[in-house]
């Protein structure tokens, strides 16, 4: 039986929600200017409303809160 729509939304949310994990840790270990501008662009395409640079701030903020 084929998947609803509702199913495949929230596969697209979860593949999403994983990638960009991913890539917020690969944005975070990069080194130059180029690497992470490469990062940001591959996140724009599937969520072009996400700043890497600001999420990268706001998790050290977070965790040095929890400390």
């Amino acid at each position: 039986m084929p998947r609803i729509e509702r199913d495949r939304e929230l596969a697209r949310r979860r593949k999403r929600k994983v990638k960009l994990q991913k890539l917020e840790g690969k944005f975070a270990k990069a080194t130059n200017a180029a690497e992470k501008a490469e990062i940001a662009a591959k996140v724009r395409r599937f969520s072009p409303m996400i700043n890497l640079e600001v999420r990268l701030e706001e998790r050290k903020a977070a965790v040095a809160a929890k400390k």
